[in-house]
């Protein structure tokens, strides 16, 4: 699996799922009823969305660490860039999962607090995008795999 076809992969699935995220947002902004800035005790998801929003970036940032970190020098280039698609998707899916669960409570509710931490995990998501130069620091390759990709 060529980098080229990994990076594409990436950029592709990265791409679909931060646009999902910005036309959601947009379809949740324009069909609430409100936008205010309210610490509701009653409501559940008041406590539920940052907790969630904060699980999803630290867990997605420590996963990811630990899977990149895991990958051997010694494994052939093939497995190290698979290895990374798959640590990449899994930090990707859990900055998506809680920033669709604050837009559903902010359609829910119109609570600000709710779009904001949707907001602020979108745009960490988006700039998350893969790059040749971050594949290429976060595996630590060696000068002959890096000729290989070029």
């Amino acid at each position: 699996m060529p980098l080229k076809n990994v990076l594409n992969t990436l950029r592709i699935i990265h791409g679909a799922l931060t646009m999902g995220l910005i036309v959601f947002t947009l379809f949740v902004f324009y069909r609430a009823n409100s936008f205010i800035a309210r610490m509701d005790n009653e409501d559940f998801f008041t406590y539920l969305v940052p907790l969630g929003g904060a699980i999803g970036y630290f867990l997605g940032k420590w996963l990811f660490a630990k899977q990149v970190s895991v990958i051997a020098k010694n494994e052939p280039l093939n497995t190290k860039l698979a290895r990374y698609q798959s640590a990449s998707l899994i930090k990707f899916a859990l900055l998506e999962a809680p920033a669709f669960l604050a837009l559903f409570a902010y359609y829910q509710n119109g609570n600000a607090l709710h779009l904001t931490i949707a907001l602020f995990l979108i745009t960490y998501l988006v700039f998350q995008h893969p790059t040749l130069k971050r594949v290429i620091g976060h595996l630590d390759l060696a000068k002959d795999e890096i000729q290989q990709l070029q």
